[in-house]
């Protein structure tokens, strides 16, 4: 299978692998599990095992629990046998040798697990031990058993638990590991879970451990950035620290083995799984789409994410440009017409979703209608028709010296994202507005539109691909998609966020670097002087409050001269304002 493009779709994952490295199931002291985190751990797969998902641990920690109680066991025993042999209760140069690990693993491994399954007990949840080692990968027999044991528990709504034999591993080796798809040694949990995911054809794998995600240079330094989603290519950008405080892997281990379960066609999310204020939550935000730690795509996203003003091509001059873009928009304009049913099933399905949450006002500027549509196509033809004055104009020429002339002309600005809410009107008005200044246009419109505004895209794209330019209009799904893009200022040129002053300042607080066309309140006054013509008056007012008063242009205020009062002309426009209803 292929992984997923972005992080909303993360919510489609129908099989899981959770990896939990040493630093999430231990506690600080290196010594015992840490029960609190794992237990918040075991609650979140429980929740996503019961909604129908396959779940898998790929877990650390049976060195760690082995370990305290070796050291437990040894520290009794030495201290008995000394009371004994001093005749006194006083313990002196009581030391504990070094503990070997795979003795550890041994001693830890039954603890370990009963531990998660007395957790799993509590939600209902069975579990089941599995130990891996390299060879069950390498040799085929081994490996086809391993996938079918680990299918049937699945299939059995049972959650398998997988380790490493560490009681029987060899030491690990140097890192000769991940040359190609099917070599991949299993010298620590990442390269396991790595391995398993791909094997198991997972969706998704969640590496936890005790950083945030990956950053470009070592955590801790001044200018390390948490990366949101990383992407193959983007390797060289990458300056490695040291590796945890426990455990062997390191966050160099952890990329490669990202990596290699991305080429296999697994989704992949490194994030921090001890941080308290998000353990209780972390595997479920991460399933849910939300930014959580670094997620992995194979898929940069395509066209005009990085497309720039190269997306209407230089070499054509500026007539045949002009005529190009006037075509596209003109193709569109009758699109509206052609498809008008297609577009009103459409709409009578947001209609219908929204009529219980959204108030009149906001219904009223979601509905389409024959007559709206006939009104946009009309629109659209105008715009078409400026089309030509909006690229190449030259608007000054100064001479600045003897063969230097300064010219000032019209330019593409490259990529735009505008942000609109639930309005479906604007998605081809902004769209043939963006066409007709050469500029590529990334939309994001309210969700209550979303069925609406998918058929409208679509025909977008249709009048685009008549000459090849068809990725120039892209929609945006999702909120995270726009925070995501608010960071790209080497891929988004100018942010317009169309909507209340509060989304505005959201926008240019999300933003780096990417300038950001806002606005404040509106102020939608008519003010009648005391000479204004009578004819003119009525027609105006009427236009500014009852075409339209559900549009955020509709006038708010009626200011009239003082001198206007107890006229006629004051009584004609109170008559109409109340044979309208305006309240």
């Amino acid at each position: 299978g292929s992984s997923f493009a972005h992080r909303g779709e993360l919510r489609h994952a129908k099989r899981i692998v959770v990896k939990l490295g040493s630093a999430v199931v231990t506690r600080g002291d290196e010594c015992g599990l840490a029960l609190g985190r794992l237990a918040s751990i075991v609650e979140q797969v429980a929740v996503l095992q019961n909604q129908g998902r396959e779940m898998m641990i790929v877990t650390s920690g049976a060195v760690a629990f082995g370990k305290q109680r070796l050291r437990h066991e040894i520290l009794l025993s030495q201290s008995v046998r000394q009371a004994l042999h001093s005749g006194n209760n006083q313990l002196k140069d009581v030391s504990v040798p070094v503990l070997e690990a795979r003795a550890c693993a041994a001693a830890g491994q039954s603890g370990l697990m009963a531990l998660y399954e007395a957790m799993f007990t509590q939600y209902s949840t069975c579990t089941a031990q599995v130990l891996v080692t390299n060879l069950d990968f390498h040799d085929d027999e081994k490996r086809q058993n391993l996938n079918s044991t680990l299918q049937e528990l699945l299939r059995m709504n049972i959650v398998p638990i997988i380790n490493t034999n560490d009681a029987v591993v060899p030491p690990p080796e140097p890192d000769s590991d991940l040359q190609g798809v099917n070599i991949i040694s299993i010298k620590d949990n990442d390269s396991l879970a790595a391995r398993l995911a791909v094997e198991m054809k997972a969706d998704l794998l969640i590496t936890l451990s005790d950083v945030e995600g990956l950053y470009n240079n070592p955590p801790g330094t001044d200018d390390a950035k948490l990366i949101d989603t990383f992407y193959p290519g983007d390797q060289q950008s990458i300056t490695y620290g040291t590796k945890s405080r426990v455990g062997i892997g390191g966050m160099e281990a952890k990329v490669k083995a990202a990596l290699w379960a991305l080429q296999g066609g697994t989704s992949v999310v490194i994030a921090n799984g001890t941080n308290p204020k998000v353990t209780g939550h972390v595997i479920t935000d991460i399933v849910e789409g939300k930014k959580v730690g670094t997620f992995f795509s194979e898929i940069k996203p395509a066209g005009a994410y990085n497309q720039k003003s190269e997306v209407f091509s230089s070499t054509f001059s500026s007539v045949t440009l002009w005529k190009l873009l006037r075509d596209i928009i003109c193709r569109l304009a009758e699109l509206l017409t052609e498809r008008k049913e297609e577009i009103l099933a459409a709409n009578k399905m947001d209609m219908e979703m929204a009529v219980s949450v959204l108030p009149p006002a906001m219904l009223s500027r979601l509905s389409l209608t024959p007559a709206k549509l006939n009104g946009l196509s009309i629109g659209l033809r105008q715009i078409a028709m400026a089309a030509q004055d909006s690229i190449g104009r030259v608007l000054r020429r100064t001479m600045v010296a003897n063969n230097l002339q300064l010219e000032q002309i019209t330019v593409p600005i490259g990529v735009l994202l505008v942000i609109f809410e639930a309005r479906p009107d604007c998605l081809p008005q902004v769209s043939a507005l963006a066409i007709a200044s050469g500029n590529a246009v990334l939309l994001k419109g309210g969700k209550e539109a979303a069925n609406t505004n998918r058929v409208l895209h679509q025909l977008a794209q249709e009048a685009l691909s008549v000459h090849g330019v068809r990725e120039a209009v892209q929609m945006v799904s999702t909120r995270e998609d726009v925070a995501d893009l608010c960071r790209l200022d080497k891929m988004v040129d100018l942010i317009i966020p169309r909507g209340s002053s509060q989304l505005v300042r959201d926008i240019q607080r999300a933003t780096k670097g990417i300038p950001v066309l806002g606005h404040s309140e509106g102020i939608c006054h008519v003010y009648v002087d005391a000479d204004a013509s009578i004819d003119k008056v009525i027609k105006i007012v009427r236009d500014s409050k009852c075409d339209y008063p559900a549009a955020c242009n509709a006038m708010e205020t009626l200011l009239i001269h003082r001198s206007i009062l107890k006229t006629p002309l004051f009584d004609q426009i109170i008559d109409m304002l109340r044979s309208e209803q305006v309240k």
